[in-house]
């Protein structure tokens, strides 16, 4: 029987074999998201960036990401996205190919996210722009955003109350969920159908759902 010995000092030296996996990864995918995440672990080293780039949100960035290409086609002048965190939907946006975006707007409330979203999409510094800012303060109208992304509904308490903000007639991408039981959710929703009755959206080109093992994540794609 092989046996392997691990010195004692790997686990503190965490962040020097992640930054150089993710470089590597990055070299071999060609990646400027990747890269990006490689410069945030080393520059950032108390950012949560595991927990953000981990498969579930992986997978539903993937699938938010996938579905508006089908729904709502690749050509945005602006893309708003409100509680952006650091950026990462922003960044899968920008790399790829099929889509044309010449903008996206990352907003978050959080103002220690900033500094990471920009560092994370430094590769599109000329497209890219992380905003410290209260969604329900933000004038939507001067923004004139052609997609606004929310994928954290479930944190708002008057979904549709925020919805109203938003001038008639802009393109939408919703997301939520069934997790009732996570605290920090205090506005989840128990099927696709409450989703598309609590937004009520004026037209409506996808509704759907993802399972997941703990929850059910829900998305609508469509116009205020």
């Amino acid at each position: 029987m092989k046996h392997t010995s691990h010195h004692p000092s790997e686990a503190g030296d965490w962040y020097e074999h992640a930054f150089d996996l993710t470089r590597g990864i990055a070299a071999y995918t060609r990646s400027p998201l990747i890269e990006g995440i490689s410069r945030v672990i080393a520059k950032h080293p108390d950012a949560h960036i595991a927990n953000a780039f981990n498969h579930k949100q992986v997978a539903c960035k993937l699938w938010a990401r996938d579905t508006l290409l089908s729904a709502a086609g690749p050509a945005y002048s602006r893309i708003a996205i409100l509680g952006g965190w650091y950026g990462i939907l922003g960044a899968m946006l920008l790399e790829d190919s099929r889509f044309k975006v010449a903008a996206v707007d990352s907003f978050d409330i959080d103002p220690d996210v900033e500094a990471v979203a920009c560092t994370l999409n430094a590769a599109f510094a000329d497209r890219f722009r992380a905003v410290t800012a209260d969604m329900y303060a933000i004038d939507y109208a001067a923004l004139q955003a052609d997609l606004l992304v929310n994928t954290s509904c479930e944190h708002i308490a008057d979904l549709r109350s925020w919805l109203d903000l938003v001038p008639t007639g802009t393109r939408v991408l919703l997301q939520s969920n069934d997790y009732f039981s996570e605290p920090t959710h205090i506005n989840c929703v128990a099927s696709v159908e409450d989703f598309v009755n609590q937004a009520a959206l004026t037209t409506l080109d996808f509704a759907g759902s993802l399972p997941t093992k703990k929850y059910t994540r829900f998305m609508l794609i469509g116009t205020v």
